[in-house]
């Protein structure tokens, strides 16, 4: 039988993609928001496309607010954009 490929929706752009083609942002049980690049960090995770403008994008729609049901401070989105710059490089 096919494996079934898991698949996520973006934050940002809303398009479904496979889980390994995106990256995860995770909120720990502590309430921190981070980059997860492994993927198997504990807590819940939210998925957007590797593009920086998904993210751009998820800033400006409030998506990870909506996920985490939290509000989110700027900061956070400042360092996940520098999380984000470093791996892209």
């Amino acid at each position: 039988m096919a494996k079934k490929i898991p698949m996520r929706q973006c934050i940002g752009c809303g398009e479904m993609k496979s889980k390994k083609e995106m990256m995860r942002i995770l909120k720990t049980p502590e309430d921190e928001i981070i980059l997860d690049v492994t993927g198997k960090k504990n807590g819940r995770g939210a998925y957007l496309c590797r593009e920086r403008e998904c993210l751009l994008k998820a800033r400006k729609s409030k998506g990870l607010e909506r996920s985490f049901k939290m509000s989110i401070p700027n900061e956070v989105y400042d360092n996940l954009e520098k999380e984000f710059d470093a791996i892209h490089e």
